[in-house]
């Protein structure tokens, strides 16, 4: 059992990375700002290698200062866009994403391993995890939640973009970009929007995805992170299944008592 303990950063992180982003995923989808959070994550991970080359060891709770202020400045950057720029914001928030993407690709070019910083960056390695990171995880998480409970205007308020930078910058360090798109998007689109069902059921869906795959992980030393999107998207539809063969299920059975009441 010893053998394993390991194993409890890597789930602790994984409830935590849920907890914390699928309630933002959810305020994500009822913006229409879907792919604003993936610009904002690509340049989170944009300033992560751009600290490692400029400034090594500088880091905040876990994560790199280089990664917060890009990911800041892609958060002012999505803003813009909302406001000015409103009927053509999907094109340039694509153009915000490709530009962050080109840019880390020249950064790490002349490196030779910069394809092994470039792929961390993008895939994560939520495995090896530190203490610090899931700390300031998990202090982000509380401060969601409880504004969620006692402060819900907060979520439609200029608020809302800033302290989502900063859940996004510390989520990328932990687990890298399509981690972090997978767990703010899938649960919250497929089980909010089509079951109808809230952050806290949804959170549930992707901590179960999320610790399958860490087991699949481990067990057939694969890659965490692609594991994780994959195995999300399945428990997602799978729960979805689920909760709709219930509802058939309880719809059918009342049918009968009603056709006695009558």
């Amino acid at each position: 059992m010893a053998a394993y303990e390991w194993l409890l950063l890597p789930a602790a992180g994984s409830a935590m990375l849920c907890l914390l982003l699928v309630p933002l995923g959810f305020q994500v989808i009822a913006r229409g700002v879907i792919f604003a959070d993936l610009a904002i994550a690509q340049w989170a991970a944009l300033g992560t290698l751009a600290g490692l080359y400029f400034l090594p060891n500088h880091t905040l709770a876990g994560a790199p200062v280089s990664s917060l202020i890009f990911a800041l400045l892609a958060a002012v950057a999505v803003h813009l866009i909302f406001r000015r720029l409103a009927d053509a914001k999907e094109a340039w928030i694509g153009i915000l994403y490709v530009v962050g993407a080109s840019l880390a690709v020249l950064l790490v070019s002349g490196d030779p391993h910069g394809a092994q910083a470039l792929h961390r960056a993008e895939s994560g390695d939520l495995l090896w995890a530190s203490w610090p990171l899931l700390l300031a995880v998990a202090v982000l998480t509380a401060l969601v939640w409880l504004l969620s409970h006692w402060r819900p205007a907060w979520m439609t308020s200029a608020a809302f973009m800033p302290l989502f930078a900063v859940a996004v910058t510390y989520s990328v360090s932990l687990a890298g970009i399509y981690v972090v798109f997978a767990t703010l998007i899938m649960t919250p689109l497929i089980l909010g929007t089509r079951a109808g069902k809230g952050p806290l059921l949804a959170a549930c869906c992707g901590i179960a995805g999320h610790l399958s795959a860490v087991v699949v992980s481990v067990t057939f030393d694969v890659p965490v992170g692609p594991a994780i999107v994959v195995a999300t998207l399945a428990m997602s539809l799978l729960w979805l299944l689920v909760l709709r063969g219930l509802a058939a299920q309880n719809s059918g059975a009342l049918r009968p008592e009603a056709g006695r009441g009558q």
